[in-house]
């Protein structure tokens, strides 16, 4: 077996005997260095030392790291090639290495930092130790899965042909770090609060990603050799089929926490790299299923209210898979109960388990679909019927049949707004007269990441966007996400929902029944005093609950209003209806308001929501921006104010970026000003 630092032979044959020099010619290792070190010969101060001489280098001395240095050197280059930073300038980073000679991790530093790499000596060992020190593994889960990840892969020569050929039959031979692991990875994720755990092969091996409050995070990468053993660990603990990696297949789990009982809804899909996993957890100790903790604003509190009152009807939520409508729909529960009614659930799947409530699991292989189970349900003499989804056509008219025989039927579509609902039952078959007869109100909603109580702190007024100053009050003090250790540095901390009510009431019946198009539905809604989602996102943006960052990566944007229409002054009073439509001018720029002592800037990108992104993204660090969508546009001599940075996109629609560049320093020369 020849060594991966062959190199290093020379200069442990000046430190060791004759002998010694041969036992270690005749030892299979990958190591020369930290065999001599094993075997006794010399030390690792000798061979610093000897390597330090020959190569003309300095000594590391790692126990003096400056603090910027770490933050220079991203974390996987530096366990890539085991090295650790040591200082840095604007043109130099000194970094510890057991291999000078590696000319491959000197380039790839060099191009990553932008900095002239300069090595210093440090034996392997102690670097090793260093890099945990400097990057820690979080709860040491990255340090377990590295010492076991040789354990796996490797079947022994006394095992059965099929286990040396199937290493997932490893998790059959009671093989206790696998089983850590696992119990590592949930507890892991418990512990971050996230909702979801994702298992996702890859070439590199399996991606474990969280998804906390709504955005997946990577925290880790399994080695290749842990695969198999991993996935086939979580599909027996969900007891699915482990040699079925063909079909996708669903199943739970119950895992004990910190002495709590926590449910893992388990799902797998067949991929092109092996199968893909995901636990949904539901933690209900973590969900406080009450009306109050929805989060609701003054008025959509009432509204809601008003719908509870009715004792027979249809109460829909909608939204897209994970908007938390399974949570409303529970919350709406838990307070209808206190009336003492029979409640019955018919659901797919039962997430959470509700005292004195009779929940109904949906068995398709078994018959019991969402159509027979109501069928069932409605000889049961119940009250209240909640109704996981809506999905055909058939449980759509007995649902709504069920809400005009005296029953309040709750349930959950997948649309984009409430209005949209009254077109998707439409469109399920279900008449427009019954609908207006049998529906009593719609909530939409999205989540939206809270701010962290702690680190929140005042954005400054160069942050809000020009094309978002319509929608806030002039005194409006919006926050800003800032980072700190409760929160992970995202600047957030849980998750809240935006509401859209929609009340049936006024001359909407009669619109429904007469099959009017959702343009009109909407607008008879809105008169009616609806607010839609934009709307109450807004009004949590002005209360200090989340940030427009936030809000625009929930919803997009609608059209602004006109100047002559002036922004909202309170929370109370969003103005609820449709925005007008402002008029459309041909003009080249969009230009934020002037600043004299803020930077401006001129971007010039054809693709408008790119354009869109990287604008919000510089006015977040002050700079005034002037846009252009093409070249010609881009050199535009009509505008005084010129800017003092360009950013534009090499390919440009009529004029590219070189010519248009051209153009500008000539006008800009004809204009007296020096510099772009």
């Amino acid at each position: 077996m020849r060594a991966k630092d062959e190199w290093v032979r020379a200069i442990l044959e000046d430190l060791v005997s004759a002998e010694a020099s041969a036992h270690l010619a005749a030892l299979p290792t990958e190591r020369l260095w930290a065999a001599a070190v094993a075997q006794g010969y010399v030390t690792d101060a000798q061979v610093v030392a000897a390597v330090a001489e020959r190569f003309r280098l300095g000594i590391a001395a790692l126990d003096r790291i400056a603090p910027e240095a770490i933050e220079v050197l991203p974390e996987a280059l530096a366990r890539r090639y085991g090295v650790v930073p040591l200082t840095v300038t604007d043109t130099t980073i000194d970094v510890a290495t057991a291999d000078p000679l590696d000319l491959d991790c000197e380039r790839t530093l060099a191009f990553a930092v932008g900095r002239t790499v300069r090595f210093r000596v440090a034996a392997p060992a102690a670097l090793a130790r260093r890099l945990d020190d400097l990057y820690p593994p979080r709860d040491d889960l990255r340090r377990f899965v590295r010492d076991m990840a040789g354990t796996y892969g490797r079947p022994s020569a006394d095992a059965p042909a099929a286990d040396r050929r199937d290493p997932s039959r490893l998790t059959d031979l009671g093989d206790r770090p696998l089983i850590q692991l696992v119990d590592r990875l949930i507890a892991e994720a418990v512990r971050c609060r996230a909702s979801d755990i994702h298992l996702e092969p890859t070439e590199s091996g399996v991606a474990v990603r969280h998804r906390v409050d709504g955005v997946l995070r990577q925290t880790m990468v399994v080695p290749p050799a842990v695969k198999d053993p991993l996935l086939s660990r979580v599909k027996i603990m969900a007891q699915l089929d482990i040699a079925d990696r063909l079909r996708p297949q669903d199943g739970r789990m119950r895992v004990v926490v910190e002495g709590k009982g926590i449910d893992l809804r388990v799902s797998t899909l067949p991929a092109a790299q092996g199968e893909k996993i995901v636990l949904r957890i539901l933690d209900q100790s973590t969900t406080v299923l009450s009306l109050e903790a929805l989060g609701l604003l003054e008025s959509e509190s009432r509204a809601l209210t008003t719908l509870l009152e009715a004792r027979d009807g249809m109460v829909l939520v909608t939204g897209p898979t994970g908007s938390g409508k399974t949570t409303t729909l529970y919350s709406i529960l838990q307070a209808i109960k206190a009336r003492g009614v029979n409640i019955i659930t018919v659901e797919d799947p039962v997430e959470y388990r509700l005292p004195g409530i009779v929940q109904v699991q949906v068995h398709e292989k078994a018959g019991l679909t969402f159509p027979s189970a109501l069928r069932s349900i409605l000889r049961q003499d119940p009250d209240v019927i909640l109704i996981g989804e809506i999905r055909d056509r058939e449980t759509a008219q007995i649902a709504v049949q069920a809400a005009l025989t005296g029953h309040l039927v709750l349930s959950t579509l997948h649309t984009n707004d409430a209005a949209s609902s009254i077109t998707r039952l439409t469109d399920l078959g279900v008449e427009g007269y019954k609908i207006a007869a049998a529906l009593k109100g719609i909530v939409a909603q999205r989540l939206v990441r809270r701010l962290c109580p702690r680190c929140k702190a005042p954005a400054p007024a160069t942050v809000l966007p020009d094309h978002l100053r319509p929608y806030l009050p002039s005194d409006a003090e919006v926050r800003r996400a800032v980072g700190c250790d409760d929160c992970a540095m995202t600047g957030y901390r849980g998750r809240h929902a935006i509401h859209e009510m929609l009340t049936v009431g006024g001359d909407l019946p009669s619109r429904i029944a007469s099959g009017e198009p959702i343009d009109r539905l909407l607008e008879s809604a809105q008169a009616d005093g609806m607010r839609s989602l934009w709307d109450s996102g807004i009004a949590h943006v002005i209360q200090g609950d989340t940030t427009l960052a936030e809000l625009l990566r929930v919803l997009e944007a609608p059209p602004a209003p006109p100047p002559s229409v002036s922004p909202v002054s309170s929370v109370s009073s969003v103005p609820a209806g449709p925005r007008p439509v402002p008029s459309v001018t041909a003009v080249p720029h969009v230009v934020t308001p002037t600043d004299p002592s803020a930077d401006r800037g001129l971007l010039v990108e054809a693709d408008e929501p790119l354009r869109r992104e990287m604008r919000d993204l510089l006015e977040r660090d002050g700079f005034v921006i002037l846009e252009a969508r093409d070249g010609v546009h881009a050199d535009d001599p009509a505008d005084p104010r010129r800017p003092e940075a360009m950013n534009l996109t090499l390919h440009l629609p009529r004029r590219d970026a070189a010519e248009a560049l051209q153009r500008l320093r000539a006008v800009l020369r004809r204009t007296r000003r020096s510099h772009v």
